[in-house]
């Protein structure tokens, strides 16, 4: 992670648990440690796509760190009226020391690291997560003192939080489980990339066994509205409730990148339950996020 993170493919092993420990740091002392990493920086936040967490975190965690955070737009860009992914990483490389960048298109995100001067964070895309999947595995290295446990996803196998959250388990050595249905099974290339580590399951019980952490994410995310019906109608047998839960270890907990739909791909009886430890997972967003920008603009102050 020299300058930019993309995907979790640009973090080694060595790195996240340096991240870890800086995140713990950042969280135990917060508002008494926060360094002046970004001091005199302003970090452009460019958003396509609706956010609660993400903006709010990334922005409070800029300002925590003594930089300015920018919040642009992208539909009042001119990025948004045809202006290419490439002038106007040039344009901002002259205003700006850094963008955070929440869009549909991971090629963008991409073309917008090769071409700009400052680094380049990706808050999401169709296809990678990478910060939530970073403080996912804070928040179960919090629960259980290692990542190295058995994590089970639960629902559309080929959506960017199962992308990196495969990612993730190679870089922790975590055992991923995904079950998902066939039309909606992970990618085989990546699934072989991340091999030992991650597997595939079409039998959602099956799964469950012997799992420690159930995940699950939105059926239908944001760009994938027409396909409501049909999505809603092949992944009703993955649901989270508490029979599925039943399968795992008794302790296990339940994680969700939120935001949440009670009543579909998670019930009310496990979301509000003991078992979901899913405001940690967002509170978590902050610090390590905090932790990525602090590693990346030391880096590249050497």
């Amino acid at each position: 992670m020299y300058k930019d993170l993309l995907t979790l493919r640009d973090i080694n092993a060595g790195e996240l648990e340096e991240l870890f420990e800086l995140t713990a740091k950042l969280k135990s002392e917060r508002g008494t440690f926060e360094g002046n990493t970004l001091k005199g920086k302003s970090i452009g936040m460019i958003f396509a796509k609706s956010s609660t967490r993400t903006r709010v975190s990334f922005e409070v965690g800029i300002h925590e760190l003594g930089g300015h955070p920018m919040y642009l737009d992208q539909g009042r860009m001119q990025i948004g009226r045809g202006e290419t992914v490439a002038d106007t990483a040039h344009v901002l490389s002259r205003y700006i020391h850094g963008l955070v960048i929440r869009t549909y298109s991971q090629a963008d995100v991409e073309e917008l690291a090769r071409e700009a001067s400052f680094p380049v964070i990706n808050a999401l895309t169709d296809d990678y997560h990478p910060c939530q999947i970073l403080a996912d595995l804070f928040t179960i290295k919090e629960y259980s003192g290692t990542t190295k446990v058995k994590t089970v996803f639960m629902g559309d196998g080929a959506s960017n939080i199962a992308n990196s959250l495969m990612l993730g388990a190679k870089l922790s050595g975590m055992e991923l489980v995904v079950a998902s249905p066939k039309e909606y099974a992970p990618s085989a290339e990546l699934l072989a990339e991340c091999a030992p580590y991650a597997s595939w399951c079409e039998d959602p019980v099956e799964a469950m066994r012997n799992a420690d952490y159930v995940y699950t994410d939105v059926w239908v995310s944001m760009g994938f509205e027409e396909e409501r019906a049909r999505r809603m109608e092949i992944l009703a047998p993955y649901q989270v409730n508490k029979a599925l839960m039943g399968k795992a270890n008794k302790n296990v907990k339940f994680l969700h990148c939120l935001p949440a739909h009670r009543g579909e791909e998670v019930a009310a009886d496990v979301m509000d339950s003991d078992m979901s430890i899913v405001f940690d997972e967002a509170e978590n967003r902050l610090h390590v996020q905090k932790a990525v920008m602090s590693m990346i603009y030391r880096n590249i102050s050497k």
